[in-house]
């Protein structure tokens, strides 16, 4: 049986999320939220380059058919960008394509990830105040894709983790601040969602701290990162049982997504927010998991609508 082991791959940032595999780099993209940087990180050579943009970024997701462009949550605008991955190399700003949350100036995007068809989901939340708190139902969840750019959840806290089952026509959605895994129908033809459920409540069953970003493996069974959890959890969503936790030298684990050749390693995003107390090194660094056995789905990257 292999052993778990968990690796230290870049240095800290502020606000790690947003991890994106990209097969054909075979890079990992993330960002770092209030630092206002996109990063892009090499396993094989251990390369990590970062570039800023001007304004907060809380997703980078490669567009398809086009190897330097990219789709980012930036602020509360949807933007196609153009980066060579260099270190501090210059962004070009390609395209808008929408801004949301136009009635509530403060909000920003958060978690964003692209659906198996190429159409990009991605939500906001209200501000957050110094000791933590967050504005409650402020934030809504979004669809974008030839149809538009669509409200399809409103009344969010603070939208986040995202994976959809194509087997069971699932799509899973979590609001951190409901602590609670939601499982919505899911048509694949249309994008559309229907039937809101719950198959996991974090709360109830007595879980340290509170779901982030998740991802899905080829079982169906969910990975979510639990902020103020020091951990990833294994999700069964159709027995709504914790199947196996993955512990992480960091208190602030904010998303994951499987990549490298075979998709079996779990890349894990963390912060280092001195909420109440420091967060010292290596909190806040991007961490390597292997040895899972489990494998993941290609990260999909974003279609370009036709319009």
């Amino acid at each position: 049986m292999m052993s778990v082991s968990v690796q230290k791959v870049t240095e800290p940032v502020l606000i790690g999320e947003g991890p994106h595999w990209d097969e054909q780099t075979q890079a990992l993209y993330f960002v770092s939220i209030d630092e206002k940087t996109i990063h892009k990180y090499v396993p094989e050579t251990g390369l990590h380059t970062k570039t800023t943009l001007h304004g907060r970024v809380s997703f980078i997701i490669s567009v398809e058919g086009a190897s330097d462009h990219f789709v980012v949550g930036l602020e509360r605008h949807f933007v196609i960008i153009k980066w060579d991955g260099g270190d501090g190399s210059e962004v070009e700003i390609i395209k808008e394509l929408a801004e949301v949350d136009i009635e509530t100036p403060a909000n920003r995007l958060n978690d964003g990830k692209v659906d198996p068809k190429g159409r990009l989901f991605a939500g906001t939340m209200g501000q957050m105040a110094p000791t933590g708190e967050f504005e409650k139902e402020k934030g809504s969840l979004y669809r974008l894709d030839d149809r538009g750019c669509v409200k399809i959840c409103d009344k969010i806290n603070v939208s986040n983790g995202l994976a959809w089952d194509m087997k069971e026509k699932a799509f899973y959605y979590i609001d951190s601040i409901d602590y609670k895994i939601r499982r919505y129908d899911y048509d694949v033809e249309t994008g559309d969602i229907s039937n809101k459920s719950y198959v996991y409540d974090f709360k109830k069953n007595e879980v340290n701290g509170g779901p982030d970003g998740m991802t899905i493996d080829t079982e169906g069974n969910l990975w979510v990162a639990i902020f103020y959890g020091s951990c990833v959890l294994k999700v069964d969503p159709r027995r709504g049982i914790i199947l196996d936790k993955v512990d992480i030298p960091a208190k602030q684990i904010t998303s994951v997504t499987f990549g490298g050749r075979n998709l079996d390693t779990l890349f894990v995003t963390t912060a280092s927010l001195n909420i109440g107390e420091e967060q010292k090194p290596p909190c806040g660094a991007i961490f390597m998991v292997t040895g899972l056995g489990v494998k993941g789905h290609p990260n999909v990257k974003f279609k370009l609508p036709a319009n």
